[in-house]
């Protein structure tokens, strides 16, 4: 394979170990990452080289690191820039301009991310395009003065979350997580209050809670090439979520799903707003109507988007295939797959997973070799990553076992 080509990673999750493995898989090519930190994911991995650069992910010294890399490159080469968090994204989307000249940047302007980033501002355009969201409040620093007067249109319980992601993960205290769903008016009142008061500044969104557990949810990953039209679309199905308060709403759980209505709709929206690159959407699904409901847009692969590739639509050979040979490509292609995406240790799949008939399904699939994760790669040969990986999976137990709410899920 010619070599012509080099990924360049921001970041050092499980979403970056993904994509290394689909370029290593693809095209025999390690990857190259830079980030704050070295996670457990990418640590000691012989697929991908790590570079930490303290800041990196900050607006002050962003571009200045990134333009400092590229004086360092091999200009007969092309180099990929591919975000692996919503902080990296933005900021590639907004310094696209200037990064442009040196790397590969397969993401859209500025002003449609700023757009699209805003929560809030999302749902208008959901309402806009005719795309099913659960009913919405939003409330501003000013309510929070006197939170027992904000008048909540649904009943509890109810969920509640930040529309500024970027900014919710500068502030800490007790209790923070990515989202919480709440079962009373004085847990909500109580907490909004707290929210403000140790430094957010901007909108949270109270949304009415879709009944059901986990296995009512689904992801969808998306590639859609240069000229605005989209490639490959993969549905999956997930089946059991981090409970960690840090990490609720990952996936750790997630069997192929194919639902043609779903696939049009979300594929006509992309091509109708003009959208480049990878994007990534959460739903649930909505008994009560029958609707999948959008809770969010990732203007880049999920983190679980290795249920992709595992499932045989590799998410590198889209980006090579679009930027280096220019292949052209007539029909989207609506994914079905036949494996399931286990991140987690099965004893605790089988143990917190919801008992129902996509569950006992899943469970016919692992048993019968239809299985992968994205930790544990065969030519991976580091043992050192192999044992951190394992560690890893045992402490999933212990993180059930402590913050596992049956209530909820």
């Amino acid at each position: 394979m010619n070599k012509q080509f080099v990924p360049i990673l921001l970041g050092s999750d499980f979403n970056a170990y993904g994509m290394a493995r689909a370029f290593y898989e693809k095209y025999n090519i390690k990857s190259t990452a830079y980030a704050v930190s070295n996670l457990a994911p990418t640590k000691y991995s012989n697929i991908i080289d790590v570079n930490i650069i303290p800041g990196l992910n900050t607006e002050e010294k962003f571009l200045d690191c990134m333009l400092a890399i590229s004086k360092n490159l091999d200009y007969n080469k092309k180099y990929f820039l591919i975000s692996c968090s919503d902080a990296y994204t933005e900021l590639v989307s907004k310094y696209k301009n200037e990064l442009q000249k040196f790397f590969i940047c397969p993401y859209i302007d500025y002003r449609l991310a700023s757009q699209l980033l805003d929560k809030v501002n999302f749902y208008r355009i959901c309402e806009k395009h005719d795309l099913p969201y659960p009913k919405t409040l939003i409330i501003n620093k000013d309510d929070a003065k006197n939170p027992s007067e904000i008048k909540l249109p649904f009943e509890f319980p109810i969920a509640l979350k930040p529309a500024n992601s970027i900014e919710w993960l500068q502030i800490n205290f007790e209790g923070r997580k990515k989202a919480f769903v709440l079962n009373s008016r004085s847990e909500f009142d109580k907490l909004i209050k707290t929210i403000y008061e140790v430094g957010y500044t901007d909108k949270m969104i109270a949304q009415d809670y879709i009944p059901g557990d986990d296995s009512n949810m689904r992801v969808l990953n998306a590639y859609v090439d240069q000229n605005h039209k989209v490639r490959m679309m993969c549905l999956g199905h997930p089946l059991l979520e981090d409970p960690t308060p840090a990490s609720i709403g990952n996936y750790t759980v997630i069997m192929p799903d194919y639902n043609e209505e779903v696939y049009t709709q979300i594929k006509n929206f992309l091509e109708s707003i003009n959208y480049t690159g990878f994007a990534n959407f959460d739903m649930k699904y909505d008994e009560r109507d029958g609707k999948y409901k959008l809770f969010e847009i990732n203007l880049r692969q999920g983190r679980s988007s290795f249920y992709c590739t595992l499932n045989g639509y590799n998410l590198a050979s889209y980006l090579v295939d679009d930027y280096i040979y220019h292949t052209e490509q007539d029909e989207t292609i609506f994914a079905k797959g036949n494996k399931v995406w286990l991140n987690v240790p099965i004893s605790v799949f089988k143990k917190y997973a919801a008992n129902n008939q996509d569950k006992k399904l899943a469970l016919e699939m692992i048993n019968n070799g239809h299985v992968g994760s994205t930790a544990f790669y065969k030519k991976d040969k580091s043992i050192k990553h192999k044992l951190l990986m394992k560690y890893a999976f045992y402490n999933f137990k212990k993180n059930y076992d402590t913050y596992f709410d049956k209530e909820i899920h």
